[in-house]
């Protein structure tokens, strides 16, 4: 590999480091979702993946593909060139179309949605690490109500903030078919609650009450992939991870203590503002809880492959409904699974005449039961995506364009239900290149 060329993608990776950096450093203000259903819990989980599983429905448990990094299963890294470096680098745009009884809205949000790196250690063994938002927290919503008391009052609840994932990751692949890997997670971020109650009539003074949650957690996840050829060109690949258990906990960074998330209030008369609390609050016994997926694929040679998964967590353990902070009214926890389905064709990796056969294109579906309840209505969501990958200079490099279109709303006959119907666009750089090469010489 030439130097100059090494140098450009080296320079890549800062800059895509630095990139996270910023956006984590605005105090978790980078939302990648916007939506009233992130009120409850640690907020809207986001779509774990790169923009090529994000642009085949979200599958990737097993996902084998020498082109691309997989973060879906930890197994799935050994899926590589033995002397490569990769990475992938991905951002995110979203455009949400509120609507409840007659009244609508409109959110746009953009953020970085991953970045990774992988490289061999060992012979058949492979290492990966990256980051990417677990969790969104982005919501204004506008209430008028009537008291016998203090009359009209405007009840105004808003939030902000993110829970971001750091994974670092190795696999090693074992009589050329099984592959097994592993995954350490450590969970960090802001999210940050507030309620204004803003009376009519001058007489009464507002009030302003929120809740700031530095929360960090440490976790594990574990894969396993089974490749089985089929004749000379074929593979059936089936695999499975298990995601642990992971304590959220509170971080007061005002006071140094571990456990605790910081409860203000405070009260508003013209320009005047009175401090009522300002208090840590002890937090304990919130939970990421486990997870388990399941998927298999089958792939003909390096033209074709489609791939469908399945995946499970049960939140109602998590003990998110009877937390300050956590708890909102008319929202409950549940237990969460997602269907996802995805096909890709490549007509000719190949040609050198017609650029367009060389590109991968991709259609997805999924399904998805959400972790929460509203009014006791699971929330559902389901959509298509739609995906290419261009190749760009040498080796496998390439540019991924995903589209997602889709729906989120309850399941459920009331007519005051709260609708969101999406458009997400999602693009990625993804680099290749050989490093782990000894030069010989004659």
């Amino acid at each position: 590999m030439k130097t100059g060329c090494r140098k450009h993608i080296i320079a890549f990776l800062a800059a895509g480091l630095a990139a996270c950096s910023v956006v984590y450093a605005a105090d978790g203000g980078s939302n990648n979702d916007c939506s009233p259903f992130s009120k409850y819990g640690i907020g809207t989980l986001n779509k774990v993946g790169t923009a090529y599983s994000r642009s085949m429905g979200g599958v990737g448990i097993a996902g084998r593909d020498n082109r691309y990094i997989n973060v879906l299963n930890p197994a799935a890294v050994t899926a590589r060139d033995s002397l490569a470096f990769m990475a992938d680098f991905s951002v995110g745009e979203k455009s949400s179309f509120y609507k409840q009884d007659t009244k609508t809205s409109i959110g746009n949000t953009f953020n970085i949605t991953n970045f990774s790196m992988s490289f061999p250690i060992w012979r058949s063994s492979a290492f990966m690490l990256g980051i990417s938002p677990f969790s969104s927290v982005a919501y204004s919503v506008m209430d008028k109500t009537t008291d016998g008391y203090m009359g009209n009052t405007t009840q105004l609840y808003s939030g902000m903030g993110s829970l971001y994932q750091l994974y670092v990751g190795a696999g090693a692949t074992f009589w050329k078919r099984l592959s097994i890997g592993a995954q350490f997670n450590y969970y960090f971020g802001n999210l940050e609650k507030y309620t204004s109650s803003t009376p009519s009539s001058s007489q009464y003074r507002s009030l302003y009450s929120g809740i700031k949650m530095p929360l960090q957690g440490f976790g594990g996840k574990f894969g396993l992939q089974y490749e089985q050829p089929i004749g000379k060109k074929d593979k059936l690949i089936v695999g499975a991870t298990y995601r642990l258990s992971t304590s959220v906990l509170g971080v007061d960074r005002q006071r140094g203590n571990n456990g605790y998330i910081l409860e203000l209030a405070t009260a508003v008369q013209s320009d005047i503002v009175d401090t009522l609390i300002n208090n840590s609050i002890s937090m304990d016994g919130v939970n990421i809880p486990q997870e388990f997926a399941v998927g298999i694929s089958y792939r003909h040679a390096d033209k074709w492959n489609f791939e469908v998964n399945y995946t499970r967590s049960d939140w109602t353990k998590s003990g998110m409904d009877g937390k300050k902070g956590f708890k909102v009214d008319n929202f409950s926890s549940t237990i969460a699974q997602s269907w996802n389905a995805g096909f890709e064709i490549t007509p000719n990796r190949s040609d050198i005449r017609y650029y367009m056969k060389r590109c991968s294109y991709r259609i997805g579906g999924y399904y998805n039961v959400e972790y929460y309840r509203y009014k006791n209505m699971p929330i559902s969501s389901y959509g298509i995506t739609l995906g290419m990958t261009m190749p760009v200079f040498r080796w496998l490099n390439g540019i991924t364009v995903g589209v997602d279109l889709g729906r989120r709303t309850p399941m459920g006959s009331d007519n005051m239900k709260i609708k969101e119907n999406y458009l997400g666009v999602n693009v990625s750089l993804n680099v290749f290149d050989i490093w782990f090469i000894k030069p010989q010489y004659q």
